[in-house]
């Protein structure tokens, strides 16, 4: 959900991503190339074994379209382990005077990059020696972009999106042999972080395992979608290939968000017919669904083309979970398909609270669900239904009376933040 006061997005769903693309898109944006290469220079010092290290941008066409190509050539040792590599990372940011926020990202997307190729490889993540990720460009674009980021005041009061992530296909031959595209380690990542892939649109390896640590560890949302925002600024970064099929180039869209008040998700909303099963069935089926996961379950009548009356199963999903409730459905109705409709909503931030609440002698907690929008305004309080039922059976009062007591009363509270 967007809560920030500005938008990123990160659209690497045609060409995918890398950490010289990141660079290259944040340079266009407006980065600083001065402070980049600054710290360039000092990631070259706090590498043993890096005898050179440098760090160029030059605007390239990409199937027509202009981006910035950062070029970073390195003359360092093959491999390091994790330790080296870490200790590399912490020397260079010492030198260079950076937010919490960047110090703290890149720390994070170097830990999940030796995580990922630990668990490939087996032992320590301290232990553990890196090939490709262990030369200096790997820790180059990780402070290389989180300067950038920096510069461009990004990490800050801004909710960072990005669509699902093009790894590409094919084979791929590096130093560990010839292996299926996305490469391991990249894979091992997106899985830890449980953060969306799309096979294609080339068969090519379009996503890498700095590429993608960077992205996982700065996305707040994962979204199919643009949300919505007034875009202000488009940096454009560009791979090293020119691939003929589409324009191998990283988006990177800065805006404001709309500002209506509401956040909002990702869902997907099944549905079925039925007109041949009872009462009973469809009864069960719903308790079933809820029980499995689903957010809510609409019975709907209907008349059918037979002119039977019949009933459309609705049923409102987390993206993760839609697929096993399809199943659900299958197997409790013996329905032959289920549609599955992605969806967004625009909804409310809710809390749930407990009100105390005394009538005469009678004395109960009430649950209360409050509703605010983006800026935090109260815009409905729900009291939880048995709870309000029990409270005034308990009381021998009217349920309208008590619901109104908790409501104010829940109302006053949370305005005075008690």
């Amino acid at each position: 959900m967007s809560t920030g006061k500005r938008i990123v997005v990160i659209d690497c769903q045609a060409a995918g991503i890398s950490g010289d693309m990141i660079l290259g898109a944040l340079v266009d944006l407006g980065a600083d190339l001065e402070k980049i290469d600054e710290a360039m220079r000092r990631v070259r010092e706090s590498l043993e074994g890096c005898k050179s290290l440098q760090f160029t941008v030059r605007e390239v066409t990409r199937r027509g379209f202009r981006a910035k190509k950062v070029d970073i050539k390195a003359d360092d040792v093959a491999a390091r382990s994790g330790k080296e590599l870490k200790d590399g990372l912490a020397s260079s940011l010492r030198s260079l005077r950076l937010s919490t926020e960047a110090n703290r990202l890149a720390t994070d997307v170097l830990d999940t990059l030796i995580t990922a190729e630990a668990a490939l490889h087996g032992g320590r993540n301290d232990e553990v020696h890196l090939h490709e990720a262990g030369s200096a460009d790997t820790i180059a674009d990780i402070v290389g972009t989180v300067v950038a980021l920096d510069d461009l005041a990004l990490l800050r009061s801004t909710a960072v999106y990005s669509t699902p992530v093009a790894v590409g296909g094919g084979l791929l031959t590096f130093s560990h042999g010839t292996v299926s595209t996305p490469a391991p380690a990249t894979l091992e990542i997106l899985r830890s972080k449980a953060f969306p892939m799309i096979g294609g649109p080339l068969e090519a390896e379009l996503a890498t395992p700095t590429g993608v640590s960077l992205l996982a560890n700065l996305v707040n949302t994962r979204s199919s979608f643009y949300p919505p925002l007034r875009p202000g600024k488009v940096g454009y970064g560009a791979g090293a290939a020119d691939h003929l099929q589409t324009p191998n180039i990283l988006r990177i869209v800065v805006g404001e968000p709309l500002e209506y008040g509401l956040a909002s998700d990702e869902i997907d909303v099944l549905e079925t017919n039925l007109d041949d099963i009872s009462g009973e069935i469809i009864g069960h089926t719903v308790e079933r669904l809820m029980e499995e996961g689903a957010k809510d379950v609409s019975i709907i009548p209907m008349s059918t083309k037979k002119n039977r009356p019949g009933q459309i199963i609705k049923v409102i999903a987390d993206k993760e979970d839609a697929q096993r409730l399809a199943r659900v459905l299958v197997e409790e109705t013996g329905t032959l398909g289920v549609r599955d409709f992605p969806c967004r909503r625009h909804i409310l931030l809710r809390d749930v609270a407990s009100v105390d609440v005394r009538i005469d002698e009678t004395s109960a907690p009430v649950r209360v669900k409050i509703a605010r929008d983006l800026s935090g305004k109260i815009v409905q309080i729900k009291p939880e239904y048995d709870d309000v039922r029990r409270l005034a059976r308990e009381a021998h009062v009217p349920y309208r009376t008590v619901m109104e007591m908790v409501t104010r009363k829940a109302r006053n509270s949370a305005e005075n933040g008690s």
